[in-house]
């Protein structure tokens, strides 16, 4: 019986995989405030251009240099689990593996690129990041990865997680870095939002416009803005996830994964595990590849495929995706890693050419998903990845229905001692399940009117 599948340090990979050229549909080009795609140079007030670059490439396999592994090492690789315990209470005849990535020294899995952009940073010259916050996981993994290469940090927090989670902002201070409360009256974004709205709970849309702000105001030109989803380049860094996946499985020979599934706000930890195993099922693999999303935040599930924003204030360019509008402001559900109003275009561009499937879950069966496998595994995770287990669950109910002996992956993003308030308030009956409602929709997709189509 082996419970964990450990690679050693020098099997770890040494290339990220990058499915951009992979994709049947090319991804449509980000565009500006015109409406034309945009040139690298117009990126580079924002991000360093050693990572523009990531962003833009269209190569297949991109080395991983040599210092960053070095970074990476602290944690990485981390196992893979097989979910016994679970498996068994369940009756189920399928196999539930997860990847661990709760190991990381912030506890998820948002240092596998924290640590890159940091480095990357440094590297050119940059001595301060700025960056917003959800749940509170970017934050501490972007003020973790400055501590280990000497970067100033600011982190704009998403007002209703900074309330409900002080001690993120702790972790995040331990580190090195600031954490303040978004919408803030630091920025000209903040100040209008709280005029307008002093009692908003705020967004990750608000919280990422008073962070570029920031960066782009910078009159030494030594501050970059660094964000933890969505784009490009950080679905690359988190493919070392999947990647090690394949080497574990193969480690014990296990030779076909039946369903991958990962929770699913900017798309990150989803992609990190999906994107390896999408290369596969677009070279004929039958797979089914499962992003989880709240019901109260269906971006994937019900949102339409457009050209918007990624924050409030419109300062970020035009980006190709399923999107809930940008002017959004979430129902505050604790999974807060999972409140932004798109998702990645990489992300959206593969569930348009059919090599994923969304799934939409409410909080309550993702609570009782993850307190039963708490009783079962010992882990408590985070509510991100709570949406993932629920669906692991139902995908190993299912194969117990079907009488079928199923490989079933997830990735768990996250542990959640930080998170203990939702589970709290869980067991205390305070929590309530929402679907967001199709007018509430259709008021927010109006910002999208006048926008160009992809």
């Amino acid at each position: 019986m082996q419970v964990k599948v450990v690679l050693n340090e020098d099997e770890m990979p040494r290339q990220w995989y990058n499915l951009a050229p992979d994709l049947p549909t090319p991804v449509p080009p980000p565009l500006g405030p015109d409406g034309k795609p945009i040139s690298p140079d117009m990126l580079a007030p924002v991000f360093p251009m050693n990572l523009i670059e990531q962003e833009v490439s269209q190569e297949r396999w991109i080395d991983i240099p040599e210092e960053v592994l070095a970074l990476l090492y602290r944690w990485r690789p981390t196992p893979l689990h097989r979910a016994y315990a679970l498996e068994k209470f369940l009756g189920t005849p399928a196999k539930i593996y997860y990847k661990n990535e709760s190991v990381s020294p912030p506890g998820s899995h948002k240092p596998n690129t924290a640590v890159v952009q940091a480095w990357y940073n440094k590297q050119f010259g940059i001595e301060k990041l700025t960056t917003e916050t959800g749940a509170g996981q970017w934050g501490s993994a972007l003020s973790f990865a400055g501590a280990l290469v000497g970067l100033e940090i600011k982190v704009y927090m998403v007002r209703i997680s900074f309330d409900q989670k002080p001690f993120r902002k702790i972790m995040m201070e331990t580190w090195g870095g600031k954490c303040i409360p978004s919408p803030s009256p630091y920025t000209k974004t903040g100040r209008k939002i709280l005029e307008e709205q002093p009692d908003t709970p705020g967004s990750l849309g608000i919280a990422i416009s008073e962070a570029i702000e920031e960066a782009v105001t910078d009159p030494s030109g030594k501050t970059r803005y660094s964000l933890g989803s969505v784009l490009n380049h950080v679905m690359l860094h988190q493919t070392i996830i999947g990647l090690e996946v394949k080497k574990q499985l193969e480690k014990i020979g296990e030779k076909k994964v039946d369903v991958v599934i990962g929770c699913a706000g900017g798309g990150s930890n989803f992609a990190g595990l999906a994107f390896p195993f999408m290369y596969d099922k677009i070279n004929g693999a039958e797979i089914d590849i499962i992003p989880v999303e709240p019901a109260s935040c269906p971006t994937m599930t019900r949102a339409p495929y457009v050209y918007d924003f990624g924050d409030t204030a419109e300062m970020t360019p035009l980006l190709p995706m399923h999107s809930l509008g940008h002017a959004f402001i979430p129902p505050p559900i604790h999974a807060g890693g999972l409140r932004y109003h798109g998702i990645a275009p990489l992300v959206s561009g593969a569930i348009n050419d059919g090599l994923a499937t969304p799934k939409a879950l409410h909080q309550l069966e993702c609570y009782e998903a993850a307190v039963t496998f708490a009783r079962t595994e010992g882990i408590i995770v985070a509510p991100e990845t709570s949406h993932a287990v629920a669906a692991a669950i139902q995908e190993a109910k299912k194969a117990k229905e079907e009488g079928k002996e199923k490989v079933i992956l997830f990735n768990l993003s996250g542990h959640g001692l930080m998170d203990l308030t939702g589970y709290q308030k869980y067991f205390e009956g305070e929590l309530q399940d929402y679907a967001l409602p199709d007018e509430e929709m259709q008021k927010f997709l109006k910002v999208l009117d006048g926008l160009p189509k992809p």
